[in-house]
Order: C-alpha cells, then structure tokens, then sequence
C-alpha cells in the first residue's frame, strides 16, 4: 500500500508560481507511474500531467503544457509539479497520484491517491 501525501499549495496572484510535491511511502515510488490531476469546484477531477517510472514519458494536458513541469526524485520518493503563469482557471485541489504507467494515469486509470492540496489564484 502506497501512501502520498501533497504539499506546496497555497495562495498565489496570477502569473506567479507555485511548485507542489508529493512524498511517497509504504512502498517503492520507483514501480509505478505517477501524475497529478486537478478538481475546481463544481467540476470533475481532471489530469493535469503524468509521468513514467523512470521520467522518460511525460504527458501534459494542453491547459497546462508551457506552464507546468513534472518531474520526480525516485531516491527521494518524491514527484514535483512546478507550475508558472498561473491563472485563477488553475484553482483547484491538487492531487498526486501512483499507477502502473503514466498512459494509464492519463486516462484516470490510477491505484492510489492522495488527499490533495489547495491551490488558489487570485486576479
């Protein structure tokens, strides 16, 4: 059973930047894809990025590519979402989740997940 647990969220005005991350345990980070996705209020959970076990394959949803940066630290157990140029359109609960792959992940098809964090951007 893997644990993740989100950090990094907070209060930012657009155009600035925030970078989340996502600490691992109970098990090995490096088996298993992982991504991020995004839920604003009175909408559905979307994916926002997802990357390979080994970083090689990232995939990005078009609202963020050019703007956001995943990345993961497998010694560290950790996943990072850098984001830049933020908009109020990026407020959200930010989650971190871990799946067999990161095509997988796209696709919403993820094992665990964790509580998420709250990413708000103010105009």
């Amino acid at each position: 059973q893997v644990q993740l647990v989100e950090s990094g969220g907070g209060l930012v005005q657009a155009g600035g930047s925030l970078r989340l991350s996502c600490a691992g345990s109970g098990g090995t980070l490096s088996d298993y894809g992982m991504g991020w996705f995004r839920q604003a209020p009175g909408k559905e959970r979307e994916f926002v990025s997802a990357i390979s076990r080994n970083g090689g394959v990232i995939y990005y949803a078009d609202s963020v590519k050019g703007r956001f940066t995943i990345s993961r630290d497998n010694d560290k157990k950790m996943v990072y979402l850098q984001m830049n140029s933020l908009r109020p359109e990026d407020t959200a609960v930010y989650y971190c989740a871990a799946g067999d792959s990161a095509a997988n992940i796209r696709t919403g098809r993820s094992y665990y997940w964790g509580q998420g964090t709250q990413v708000t951007v103010s105009s």
